[in-house]
């Protein structure tokens, strides 16, 4: 899980989520407006990015029928070094399969490109077909400190639809207010309780992420994403 030279913030302690739910900021962001939304493409860079960080989103975009694909980048198998990688691939996609059950109707494309060496050259050659005929798109914070994140956050930078990004380790490294975040872009999906439910019950469905006894999601990291809310960043260039 390297990103590159120097300390690795993901695996510094980090900010408990009762700090966040105790900060103002949060509830006060204004509410995402998707009333105009048709047709939404999905970018994940592993399999959970996409229903950590926007999974009741494509829940509620499911049930007004909004068509959904999800672009699975990578099937995340650096994920356990220890064993072998197409037997943590396999696990995985499994794991994306049912917890997408709970969400909605979602297509999936997988790309197979590598875990934790995603190249954006290469994505972004592979995304402007992809996107063809999509007219907003969803994909990670291009500054979430994990470079597979990353990478995919720029190259959904660059396919030319409406971006919004969804922060997933930024939880964890960041705190409430912290001026490395585009609060001025940032918008609230509120989820109500049945959609909250459906997105935990697909979250559950990664029980290779949080198994012990060295799990890769451990509890406090997963409180993170059992709020009553999303958070989305929309794209600098829009």
């Amino acid at each position: 899980m390297s990103v590159g030279p120097g300390p690795n913030p993901i695996d510094a302690p980090g900010t408990e989520e009762e700090e966040w739910r105790a900060w103002d900021g949060l509830r006060e962001l204004p509410a995402l407006d998707m009333t105009a939304w048709r047709d939404v493409v999905v970018i994940a860079a592993h399999p959970d990015d996409e229903v950590l960080g926007a999974g009741g989103l494509m829940a509620l975009l499911a049930d007004q029928g909004v068509r959904l694909r999800l672009v699975a980048v990578t099937d995340g198998e650096a994920s356990h070094p220890h064993l072998p990688g197409q037997e943590v691939a396999a696990r995985r996609i499994a794991e994306s399969a049912a917890a997408l059950k709970h969400i909605g109707e979602v297509e999936t494309i997988r790309l197979g490109l590598p875990d934790s060496g995603v190249r954006e050259e290469e994505l972004r050659g592979l995304l402007p077909e992809l996107v063809d005929g999509f007219d907003v798109c969803l994909a990670p914070w291009a500054k979430d400190v994990h470079r597979d994140h990353e990478a995919a956050g720029r190259a959904a930078s660059a396919c030319g639809l409406e971006v919004w990004q969804f922060p997933i380790w930024t939880w964890h490294w960041a705190r409430p207010a912290d001026p490395r975040l585009p609060w001025d872009r940032a918008v609230r999906v509120p989820l109500p309780p049945a959609v909250a439910d459906r997105k935990q019950a697909a979250i559950d469905c990664f029980t290779s992420q949080f198994e012990e006894p060295e799990p890769i999601l451990p509890p406090g990291i997963l409180a993170h994403f059992a709020r009553p809310q999303e958070v989305l960043f929309r794209d600098a260039r829009a």
